[in-house]
Protein backbone atom coordinates (compact mmCIF):
# COMPACT_ATOMS: atom_id res chain seq x y z
CA UNK A 1 0.00 0.00 0.00
CA UNK A 2 1.46 3.43 -1.09
CA UNK A 3 1.82 6.54 1.14
CA UNK A 4 -0.40 7.96 -1.22
CA UNK A 5 -3.02 6.07 -1.05
CA UNK A 6 -2.96 5.66 2.70
CA UNK A 7 -3.22 9.94 2.79
CA UNK A 8 -6.16 9.47 0.86
CA UNK A 9 -8.09 6.61 2.38
CA UNK A 10 -7.14 8.42 5.72
CA UNK A 11 -9.73 11.01 4.66
CA UNK A 12 -12.40 9.12 3.53
CA UNK A 13 -14.14 7.20 7.04
CA UNK A 14 -16.14 9.80 8.26
CA UNK A 15 -17.89 11.30 5.45
CA UNK A 16 -18.08 8.99 2.53
CA UNK A 17 -18.30 9.50 0.17
CA UNK A 18 -18.44 13.10 -0.65
CA UNK A 19 -18.64 13.45 -4.87
CA UNK A 20 -19.24 17.13 -6.24
CA UNK A 21 -18.43 16.79 -10.22
CA UNK A 22 -18.44 19.27 -12.79
CA UNK A 23 -18.42 17.54 -15.70
CA UNK A 24 -17.43 19.22 -19.42
CA UNK A 25 -19.92 16.70 -20.99
CA UNK A 26 -22.94 16.64 -23.11
CA UNK A 27 -25.31 14.34 -25.21
CA UNK A 28 -27.70 14.60 -27.66
CA UNK A 29 -29.57 11.61 -26.10
CA UNK A 30 -31.47 11.19 -23.32
CA UNK A 31 -29.71 8.66 -21.34
CA UNK A 32 -32.26 6.51 -19.01
CA UNK A 33 -33.68 3.15 -17.96
CA UNK A 34 -36.42 1.66 -18.49
CA UNK A 35 -38.68 -1.55 -17.36
CA UNK A 36 -39.81 -3.86 -20.55
CA UNK A 37 -43.14 -3.44 -21.66
CA UNK A 38 -44.71 -6.33 -20.62
CA UNK A 39 -43.53 -5.27 -16.83
CA UNK A 40 -45.16 -2.92 -14.06
CA UNK A 41 -42.86 -3.59 -10.91
CA UNK A 42 -39.57 -4.98 -10.29
CA UNK A 43 -37.55 -5.58 -6.92
CA UNK A 44 -33.65 -5.07 -7.11
CA UNK A 45 -31.47 -6.40 -4.02
CA UNK A 46 -28.98 -4.44 -2.43
CA UNK A 47 -26.64 -4.17 0.32
CA UNK A 48 -26.20 -1.23 2.76
CA UNK A 49 -21.78 -1.01 3.13
CA UNK A 50 -21.13 1.61 5.44
CA UNK A 51 -23.66 4.10 4.25
CA UNK A 52 -23.20 3.11 0.79
CA UNK A 53 -26.18 1.41 -1.47
CA UNK A 54 -24.41 -1.22 -3.45
CA UNK A 55 -26.14 -3.01 -6.15
CA UNK A 56 -24.72 -5.33 -8.80
CA UNK A 57 -24.63 -5.03 -12.90
CA UNK A 58 -23.41 -6.18 -15.97
CA UNK A 59 -21.65 -3.66 -18.53
CA UNK A 60 -21.75 -4.69 -22.31
CA UNK A 61 -21.83 -8.16 -21.25
CA UNK A 62 -18.87 -8.57 -18.72
CA UNK A 63 -19.07 -8.15 -14.94
CA UNK A 64 -20.83 -8.80 -12.72
CA UNK A 65 -19.81 -5.26 -10.59
CA UNK A 66 -20.23 -3.45 -7.65
CA UNK A 67 -21.92 0.04 -7.92
CA UNK A 68 -22.79 2.21 -5.51
CA UNK A 69 -26.19 4.18 -5.93
CA UNK A 70 -25.43 8.18 -5.65
CA UNK A 71 -27.88 10.79 -6.72
CA UNK A 72 -25.46 13.24 -6.08
CA UNK A 73 -23.40 12.16 -9.25
CA UNK A 74 -24.54 13.21 -12.78
CA UNK A 75 -22.88 11.22 -14.71
CA UNK A 76 -22.17 6.97 -14.34
CA UNK A 77 -18.61 7.25 -12.67
CA UNK A 78 -16.69 4.30 -13.48
CA UNK A 79 -14.18 4.58 -10.34
CA UNK A 80 -12.15 1.15 -11.48
CA UNK A 81 -9.49 2.29 -14.43
CA UNK A 82 -8.87 -1.35 -15.67
CA UNK A 83 -12.40 -1.61 -16.91
CA UNK A 84 -11.57 0.25 -19.92
CA UNK A 85 -9.87 -2.48 -20.81
CA UNK A 86 -12.75 -5.28 -20.36
CA UNK A 87 -15.77 -4.00 -21.81
CA UNK A 88 -15.47 -4.02 -25.06
CA UNK A 89 -15.42 -0.10 -25.54
CA UNK A 90 -16.73 1.06 -29.06
CA UNK A 91 -14.92 4.97 -28.61
CA UNK A 92 -13.93 6.86 -25.87
CA UNK A 93 -12.43 10.49 -24.95
CA UNK A 94 -10.69 12.53 -22.54
CA UNK A 95 -12.17 15.10 -20.00
CA UNK A 96 -11.09 16.90 -17.16
CA UNK A 97 -13.23 16.82 -14.38
CA UNK A 98 -13.17 19.31 -11.45
CA UNK A 99 -14.24 18.34 -7.40
CA UNK A 100 -14.56 19.61 -4.68
CA UNK A 101 -10.84 19.19 -2.44
CA UNK A 102 -7.08 20.50 -2.70
CA UNK A 103 -5.56 19.38 -5.68
CA UNK A 104 -5.98 19.67 -9.24
CA UNK A 105 -8.70 18.77 -11.82
CA UNK A 106 -9.38 14.93 -12.56
CA UNK A 107 -8.59 13.28 -15.96
CA UNK A 108 -11.80 10.87 -17.43
CA UNK A 109 -12.35 8.83 -20.92
CA UNK A 110 -16.16 9.18 -21.72
CA UNK A 111 -17.51 6.64 -23.05
CA UNK A 112 -19.87 5.61 -25.94
CA UNK A 113 -23.48 4.22 -24.96
CA UNK A 114 -22.81 1.29 -22.49
CA UNK A 115 -25.19 -1.67 -22.99
CA UNK A 116 -25.60 -1.52 -18.71
CA UNK A 117 -27.38 -4.86 -17.64
CA UNK A 118 -29.43 -4.35 -14.28
CA UNK A 119 -31.60 -7.17 -13.82
CA UNK A 120 -35.48 -6.29 -14.77
CA UNK A 121 -34.36 -2.79 -16.52
CA UNK A 122 -33.12 -2.28 -20.14
CA UNK A 123 -30.56 1.00 -20.48
CA UNK A 124 -31.02 3.48 -22.98
CA UNK A 125 -27.95 5.43 -24.66
CA UNK A 126 -26.24 5.45 -20.91
CA UNK A 127 -22.49 7.11 -21.04
CA UNK A 128 -19.97 6.77 -18.01
CA UNK A 129 -17.09 8.42 -17.12
CA UNK A 130 -14.13 6.19 -16.69
CA UNK A 131 -11.21 7.63 -14.15
CA UNK A 132 -8.20 7.47 -15.72
CA UNK A 133 -6.85 6.94 -11.37
CA UNK A 134 -8.96 5.64 -8.75
CA UNK A 135 -9.56 8.54 -6.52
CA UNK A 136 -11.88 6.97 -4.04
CA UNK A 137 -10.16 3.36 -3.23
CA UNK A 138 -13.83 2.86 -2.48
CA UNK A 139 -13.04 -1.17 -2.02
CA UNK A 140 -10.74 -0.31 0.33
CA UNK A 141 -13.40 1.66 2.43
CA UNK A 142 -16.09 -0.77 2.09
CA UNK A 143 -14.11 -4.05 2.51
CA UNK A 144 -15.34 -5.51 -0.83
CA UNK A 145 -14.69 -4.47 -4.52
CA UNK A 146 -16.59 -1.33 -5.44
CA UNK A 147 -16.55 -0.63 -9.42
CA UNK A 148 -18.49 2.60 -9.69
CA UNK A 149 -20.97 5.14 -8.95
CA UNK A 150 -24.79 5.07 -10.88
CA UNK A 151 -26.25 8.34 -10.46
CA UNK A 152 -29.37 10.45 -12.47
CA UNK A 153 -29.76 8.05 -15.44
CA UNK A 154 -31.15 5.44 -12.70
CA UNK A 155 -33.27 7.63 -10.99
CA UNK A 156 -34.61 10.03 -14.09
CA UNK A 157 -37.33 7.97 -15.71
CA UNK A 158 -38.27 5.85 -12.89
CA UNK A 159 -39.72 5.98 -9.86
CA UNK A 160 -37.47 4.34 -7.05
CA UNK A 161 -38.24 2.99 -3.35
CA UNK A 162 -35.72 2.35 -1.57
CA UNK A 163 -36.71 0.19 1.87
CA UNK A 164 -33.50 -0.14 4.10
CA UNK A 165 -35.66 -2.78 6.39
CA UNK A 166 -35.26 -5.11 3.81
CA UNK A 167 -32.48 -4.08 1.47
CA UNK A 168 -34.78 -3.77 -1.87
CA UNK A 169 -35.43 -1.25 -4.31
CA UNK A 170 -38.88 -1.33 -6.03
CA UNK A 171 -39.01 0.18 -9.37
CA UNK A 172 -42.20 1.43 -11.55
CA UNK A 173 -43.05 3.83 -13.64
CA UNK A 174 -44.28 6.61 -12.03
CA UNK A 175 -47.54 6.58 -13.26
CA UNK A 176 -47.39 2.89 -11.54
CA UNK A 177 -46.35 4.08 -8.06
CA UNK A 178 -48.72 3.73 -5.05
CA UNK A 179 -46.84 6.30 -1.92
CA UNK A 180 -46.86 5.82 1.42
CA UNK A 181 -49.92 5.65 3.75
CA UNK A 182 -50.00 7.86 6.44
CA UNK A 183 -46.08 9.57 4.41
CA UNK A 184 -45.41 12.86 3.27
CA UNK A 185 -44.86 14.30 -0.18
CA UNK A 186 -42.15 16.38 -0.70
CA UNK A 187 -41.96 18.65 -3.42
CA UNK A 188 -37.59 18.70 -5.10
CA UNK A 189 -36.15 20.14 -8.13
CA UNK A 190 -33.59 18.21 -10.73
CA UNK A 191 -31.02 20.95 -11.09
CA UNK A 192 -27.85 20.20 -12.98
CA UNK A 193 -29.04 15.81 -12.52
CA UNK A 194 -29.19 16.23 -9.05
CA UNK A 195 -32.22 16.38 -6.92
CA UNK A 196 -32.82 19.51 -4.00
CA UNK A 197 -35.60 20.15 -1.89
CA UNK A 198 -35.75 22.90 1.18
CA UNK A 199 -35.38 22.26 5.11
CA UNK A 200 -35.24 24.44 7.74
CA UNK A 201 -32.64 23.84 10.16
CA UNK A 202 -32.07 25.18 14.08
CA UNK A 203 -28.66 25.89 14.38
CA UNK A 204 -27.18 25.36 17.98
CA UNK A 205 -27.62 29.41 19.00
CA UNK A 206 -31.17 28.96 18.09
CA UNK A 207 -31.18 30.42 14.42
CA UNK A 208 -33.62 29.11 12.30
CA UNK A 209 -32.45 28.52 8.52
CA UNK A 210 -33.85 27.78 5.04
CA UNK A 211 -31.83 25.51 3.72
CA UNK A 212 -31.46 24.36 0.08
CA UNK A 213 -29.71 20.71 0.39
CA UNK A 214 -29.06 18.76 -2.64
CA UNK A 215 -30.14 15.17 -1.70
CA UNK A 216 -27.19 13.04 -2.17
CA UNK A 217 -27.67 9.45 -1.07
CA UNK A 218 -23.91 8.81 -2.13
CA UNK A 219 -22.62 10.85 1.22
CA UNK A 220 -22.75 9.10 4.26
CA UNK A 221 -23.50 11.80 6.48
CA UNK A 222 -26.92 12.94 7.91
CA UNK A 223 -26.67 16.78 6.68
CA UNK A 224 -23.72 18.70 5.49
CA UNK A 225 -23.82 22.25 6.26
CA UNK A 226 -21.65 24.81 3.52
CA UNK A 227 -20.62 28.59 5.24
CA UNK A 228 -21.56 27.93 8.70
CA UNK A 229 -18.22 29.14 10.40
CA UNK A 230 -17.94 32.12 8.12
CA UNK A 231 -22.00 32.83 8.53
CA UNK A 232 -22.38 31.50 12.62
CA UNK A 233 -19.15 30.41 13.65
CA UNK A 234 -18.64 26.52 15.02
CA UNK A 235 -20.51 25.40 18.32
CA UNK A 236 -19.16 24.81 21.87
CA UNK A 237 -18.94 21.09 21.19
CA UNK A 238 -17.00 20.59 17.50
CA UNK A 239 -14.16 17.65 16.24
CA UNK A 240 -11.86 18.84 13.82
CA UNK A 241 -12.39 16.37 11.42
CA UNK A 242 -11.30 14.75 8.08
CA UNK A 243 -14.72 14.96 6.34
CA UNK A 244 -13.81 12.82 3.26
CA UNK A 245 -12.22 13.15 -0.23
CA UNK A 246 -13.29 15.03 -3.27
CA UNK A 247 -11.92 13.98 -7.39
CA UNK A 248 -9.06 16.47 -7.03
CA UNK A 249 -8.14 16.22 -3.09
CA UNK A 250 -9.25 16.00 0.80
CA UNK A 251 -11.97 17.75 2.63
CA UNK A 252 -11.18 19.04 5.79
CA UNK A 253 -13.47 20.88 8.58
CA UNK A 254 -15.35 19.98 11.39
CA UNK A 255 -17.76 17.67 13.19
CA UNK A 256 -20.72 18.98 15.62
CA UNK A 257 -24.44 19.01 16.10
CA UNK A 258 -27.30 20.67 14.95
CA UNK A 259 -30.60 20.88 17.48
CA UNK A 260 -33.58 20.45 14.57
CA UNK A 261 -33.40 20.09 11.17
CA UNK A 262 -37.25 19.43 9.29
CA UNK A 263 -38.04 18.35 6.34
CA UNK A 264 -41.28 18.31 5.20
CA UNK A 265 -43.80 17.25 8.35
CA UNK A 266 -40.88 15.72 9.71
CA UNK A 267 -38.78 17.33 12.92
CA UNK A 268 -35.53 15.27 13.79
CA UNK A 269 -33.51 16.58 16.61
CA UNK A 270 -30.02 16.86 17.50
CA UNK A 271 -28.59 15.77 14.29
CA UNK A 272 -24.71 14.87 13.86
CA UNK A 273 -23.60 17.55 11.16
CA UNK A 274 -20.79 18.54 9.41
CA UNK A 275 -19.31 21.38 8.62
CA UNK A 276 -16.62 21.64 5.29
CA UNK A 277 -13.94 24.60 5.99
CA UNK A 278 -15.00 27.40 4.73
CA UNK A 279 -11.29 29.22 4.65
CA UNK A 280 -9.86 26.37 1.77
CA UNK A 281 -10.22 26.38 -1.53
CA UNK A 282 -13.22 25.07 -2.89
CA UNK A 283 -14.86 24.37 -6.19
CA UNK A 284 -17.89 26.48 -7.58
CA UNK A 285 -21.01 24.44 -7.49
CA UNK A 286 -23.22 24.83 -10.44
CA UNK A 287 -26.49 25.20 -8.63
CA UNK A 288 -26.34 27.37 -5.20
CA UNK A 289 -27.10 25.54 -2.22
CA UNK A 290 -26.67 25.50 1.33
CA UNK A 291 -25.41 22.16 2.18
CA UNK A 292 -26.19 18.31 1.54
CA UNK A 293 -28.85 15.66 2.72
CA UNK A 294 -27.10 12.25 3.00
CA UNK A 295 -27.79 8.96 3.50
CA UNK A 296 -26.78 8.87 7.21
CA UNK A 297 -30.32 10.87 7.45
CA UNK A 298 -32.55 9.49 4.51
CA UNK A 299 -32.12 6.02 5.77
CA UNK A 300 -33.99 6.83 8.78
CA UNK A 301 -36.86 6.37 6.54
CA UNK A 302 -38.73 4.51 3.67
CA UNK A 303 -38.20 6.92 0.74
CA UNK A 304 -39.44 7.11 -2.66
CA UNK A 305 -37.46 8.98 -5.22
CA UNK A 306 -40.05 10.80 -8.11
CA UNK A 307 -37.85 12.50 -10.56
CA UNK A 308 -40.39 12.87 -12.97
CA UNK A 309 -43.15 14.20 -10.74
CA UNK A 310 -40.48 16.49 -8.92
CA UNK A 311 -41.09 14.54 -5.44
CA UNK A 312 -40.02 12.73 -3.25
CA UNK A 313 -41.82 10.72 -0.30
CA UNK A 314 -40.76 9.95 3.11
CA UNK A 315 -42.29 7.42 5.72
CA UNK A 316 -40.29 6.84 9.18
CA UNK A 317 -38.78 3.40 9.29
CA UNK A 318 -37.72 1.40 12.19
CA UNK A 319 -34.34 3.50 12.55
CA UNK A 320 -36.24 6.75 12.60
CA UNK A 321 -36.07 7.51 16.55
CA UNK A 322 -32.54 5.97 16.82
CA UNK A 323 -29.75 8.74 17.75
CA UNK A 324 -26.94 9.74 15.74
CA UNK A 325 -23.81 8.53 17.17
CA UNK A 326 -20.34 9.06 15.99
CA UNK A 327 -16.92 7.31 16.07
CA UNK A 328 -16.08 7.17 19.97
CA UNK A 329 -12.46 5.85 19.24
CA UNK A 330 -10.81 8.43 16.94
CA UNK A 331 -9.76 5.34 15.00
CA UNK A 332 -9.80 5.82 10.91
CA UNK A 333 -9.58 2.36 9.51
CA UNK A 334 -9.76 0.33 5.76
CA UNK A 335 -9.53 -3.02 4.59
CA UNK A 336 -6.37 -4.88 2.82
CA UNK A 337 -4.95 -7.82 1.79
CA UNK A 338 -7.83 -9.89 0.50
CA UNK A 339 -10.15 -7.27 2.79
CA UNK A 340 -9.03 -9.33 5.40
CA UNK A 341 -6.18 -7.15 7.47
CA UNK A 342 -7.75 -3.76 9.28
CA UNK A 343 -5.55 -0.91 8.90
CA UNK A 344 -5.59 2.10 10.83
CA UNK A 345 -5.32 5.05 8.27
CA UNK A 346 -5.60 8.08 10.71
CA UNK A 347 -6.25 8.71 14.73
CA UNK A 348 -7.39 11.91 15.50
CA UNK A 349 -4.95 13.66 18.03
CA UNK A 350 -6.80 13.73 21.10
CA UNK A 351 -8.81 11.06 21.10
CA UNK A 352 -9.39 8.04 23.16
CA UNK A 353 -6.85 5.72 20.21
CA UNK A 354 -4.49 8.57 20.74
CA UNK A 355 -4.05 8.73 24.71
CA UNK A 356 -3.55 4.89 24.19
CA UNK A 357 -0.53 4.94 21.67
CA UNK A 358 -2.23 4.15 18.56
CA UNK A 359 -0.65 4.55 15.43
CA UNK A 360 -1.30 5.37 11.38
CA UNK A 361 -0.49 1.99 9.73
CA UNK A 362 -1.18 -0.12 13.07
CA UNK A 363 -2.88 -3.12 12.32
CA UNK A 364 -6.16 -4.27 14.19
CA UNK A 365 -5.74 -7.85 14.68
CA UNK A 366 -8.67 -9.00 17.37
CA UNK A 367 -11.73 -6.91 18.89
CA UNK A 368 -12.52 -8.54 22.68
CA UNK A 369 -10.87 -11.51 21.07
CA UNK A 370 -12.62 -11.62 17.59
CA UNK A 371 -10.46 -11.93 14.94
CA UNK A 372 -11.68 -8.62 12.84
CA UNK A 373 -10.89 -10.94 9.90
CA UNK A 374 -14.32 -12.48 10.53
CA UNK A 375 -16.07 -9.21 11.04
CA UNK A 376 -17.52 -6.56 8.52
CA UNK A 377 -16.52 -2.89 8.88
CA UNK A 378 -19.98 -2.32 9.72
CA UNK A 379 -19.38 -4.63 12.35
CA UNK A 380 -16.36 -2.55 13.52
CA UNK A 381 -17.99 0.75 12.96
CA UNK A 382 -20.95 -0.64 15.00
CA UNK A 383 -18.63 -1.22 18.27
CA UNK A 384 -16.14 2.10 17.74
CA UNK A 385 -19.91 3.76 18.37
CA UNK A 386 -21.58 1.75 20.98
CA UNK A 387 -21.35 2.67 24.76
CA UNK A 388 -19.62 6.05 25.90
CA UNK A 389 -17.12 4.38 28.37
CA UNK A 390 -17.34 1.14 26.96
CA UNK A 391 -13.77 -0.53 27.24
CA UNK A 392 -12.48 -2.80 24.75
CA UNK A 393 -9.50 -5.34 23.98
CA UNK A 394 -7.84 -5.01 21.29
CA UNK A 395 -4.79 -6.96 20.09
CA UNK A 396 -2.71 -4.74 17.77
CA UNK A 397 0.20 -5.14 15.66
CA UNK A 398 2.78 -2.17 16.06
CA UNK A 399 6.56 -2.25 15.34
CA UNK A 400 6.62 -5.69 14.48
CA UNK A 401 5.23 -7.08 17.60
CA UNK A 402 1.75 -7.94 18.80
CA UNK A 403 0.39 -5.93 21.52
CA UNK A 404 -2.79 -5.80 23.91
CA UNK A 405 -4.05 -2.48 24.51
CA UNK A 406 -7.25 -1.39 25.91
CA UNK A 407 -9.30 1.04 24.39
CA UNK A 408 -12.24 2.90 26.27
CA UNK A 409 -14.68 4.71 24.19
CA UNK A 410 -15.38 8.70 24.85
CA UNK A 411 -18.67 10.26 23.12
CA UNK A 412 -16.71 13.39 21.82
CA UNK A 413 -19.54 15.58 20.74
Amino acid sequence: MSRNLLNKLKRVHLLMPVFIFVFCFSSAHAQYFDLPQNRKHIKIPFRLVRNMIVIKLNINDKGPFNFVLDTGVGLMIITEPDLVDSINLKSKRIVKIAGLGEGDDAEAYITSALNVQIPGLVSHDVNAAILKKDHFNLSNYAGMPIDGLLGYEFFDNLAISIDFSDSTLNICRPADLHPFRKGNKIPITIEDRKPYLHAIITLPNGKKTDSKLVIDIGAGHPVSIENMVKNNGLPKAFIAANLGIGLNGPIDGYLSRIDEIQIGKYKVKNVLASFPDDTKKQVETSVPRDGNLGIGMLKKFKVIFDYPDNAIYLKPGPLYKEPFEHDMSGLEYYSDGGYKHVIISRVEPGSPADEVGLEKGDEIVTINLMPVSKMSLEDIDTIFKSKDGRSLLLEVYHDNKYDNIILTLKRRI
